[in-house]
């Protein structure tokens, strides 16, 4: 059952109120039982990474607008030069070619698989891999069609989905929020927000 108790000031980049986030778990907890996400501690990770990836269940497609300085602390590798980052900074499209390109199934940086296969639904589900997987098992074609992954339905299906896919259930059991964003993000990029949202959740839970 959730707690009465009121949930102040999280401390989040966006933040949400009482009233928010009890509105989330109203809509999407039963969803969340009927895949499998039952107990308590289960449900503050999901809750809580899924409250990170789409900025308080407010975004269902990456936001990759960055700028210079963002692209030198995010994505460092795949801009070692600041004369390379400021032909990237605050275009998108060209971002998420370059730093996507040939990984998580997708093609080079020309192919434009990295756009069009860019993190969607409220766990930023990314690269054409994960959208033939999904695709696979839900017997719907988002591969070709990789925007319908960012609609409520499927933003939401294929958060438990990508959840259930990789047994994230049993690091949650064991309370470990790094181990669940290594298998989420590929790394620890957010961790100490993604630590804070799945903290409120605890308390809602």
């Amino acid at each position: 059952m959730l707690s009465d108790k009121l949930i102040q000031n999280p401390l989040t980049p966006v933040t949400a109120s009482k009233k928010e986030i009890l509105e989330i778990i109203d809509l999407l907890e039963p969803i969340a039982e009927e895949h499998g996400i039952t107990t308590p501690i289960q449900k503050a990770h999901f809750f809580g990474q899924l409250a990170h990836e789409s900025v308080w269940f407010r975004h269902t497609s990456e936001n990759l607008n960055y700028s210079s300085n963002a692209l030198r602390k995010i994505f460092k590798k795949y801009f070692p030069t600041e004369e390379l980052t400021k032909q990237y900074a605050r275009q998108p499209e060209k971002i998420a070619n370059r730093v996507y390109a040939n990984r998580m199934g997708n093609g080079d940086e020309a192919s434009g698989d990295g756009w069009k296969y860019k993190g969607k639904g409220l766990i930023q589900l990314t690269g054409k891999e994960n959208y033939e997987y999904y695709s696979k098992d839900r017997g719907v074609d988002f591969v070709n069609n990789p925007d319908w992954v960012a609609q409520p339905k499927w933003a939401v299906d294929s958060a438990v989905w990508y959840w259930n896919k990789h047994n994230l259930n049993k690091y949650a059991n064991q309370d470990d929020v790094k181990m669940i964003t290594r298998k989420i993000n590929g790394g620890t990029n957010g961790l100490q927000d993604r630590e804070r949202c799945v903290e409120i959740f605890k308390r809602c839970f």
